[in-house]
């Protein structure tokens, strides 16, 4: 299965990493069961209906140095810390 979201900004919480589109949650990725397995979220816009799937923490730094390298992480130190406490 391929899951495309479009995102231009990530931002990290403690064990969350949220993806915005236009000041807008369409995704997130966050740990369920403390960091045993690592999920991520796709919303629909205006549709209460969402698809989880877990997804292995390789893909989830990925995702995370690709948003640093293009300058879409909300704040560095918060998706540092991030990386401490998940991956």
């Amino acid at each position: 299965m391929v899951f495309e979201v479009n995102f231009d900004t990530l931002a990290a919480t403690d064990v969350t990493l949220h993806f915005l589109r236009d000041g807008e949650k369409v995704g997130s990725i966050y740990n369920d069961h403390g960091t045993q397995k690592t999920m991520a979220r796709l919303t629909v816009p205006g549709d209460n209906d969402f698809i989880g799937v877990e997804v292995p923490k390789s893909f989830v730094a990925a995702v995370l140095d690709t948003a640093a390298e293009t300058d879409r992480l909300a704040d560095a130190t918060d998706a540092d810390g991030y990386r401490l406490r998940v991956l």
